[in-house]
């Protein structure tokens, strides 16, 4: 058997939970300095308007929450972030650390929050252990 690339392996990750939850509409893998990793739809600056939550600016912005809301929990001795939410009129977007990385997924407002949180834990972990903890 074929041994897979870190990039195939992300892929069929976040490909797994869009499946698994039909009502995500976008998800992004962004290393700890705002790099975009991996995303779902694939994206980027020449089809930003399509999927616009794969493209490079993006993935610096989750990074940036994530490491504000990281550090903010740290400042209040509230220990570490398990995941940040923002709900928004359209949707909601989510953000798991993962390692030295973050996944953020972007889901319709009318999806049930569990599945996603559990789809979306459970791509997480693997994320972890793609890109090794």
């Amino acid at each position: 058997m074929a041994r897979e690339y870190r990039s195939q392996s992300l892929d069929r990750t976040l490909r797994t939970m869009h499946t698994a939850v039909p009502g995500i509409v976008a998800s992004v893998v962004v290393n700890i300095d705002g790099l975009l990793v991996a995303a779902y739809p694939s994206g980027g600056d020449d089809d930003a308007l399509d999927n616009p939550t794969g493209t490079p600016q993006v993935a610096a912005m989750a990074a940036t929450l994530m490491g504000l809301a990281e550090r903010t929990l740290r400042r209040l001795e509230q220990g570490h972030l398990s995941r940040l939410v923002l709900e928004s009129e359209e949707g909601i977007m989510i953000i798991y650390p993962a390692g030295r990385a973050a996944l953020a997924v972007l889901v319709r407002r009318d999806v049930k929050p569990g599945r996603v949180l559990y789809a979306a834990s459970r791509a997480r972990d693997e994320v972890i252990e793609i890109l090794g903890g």
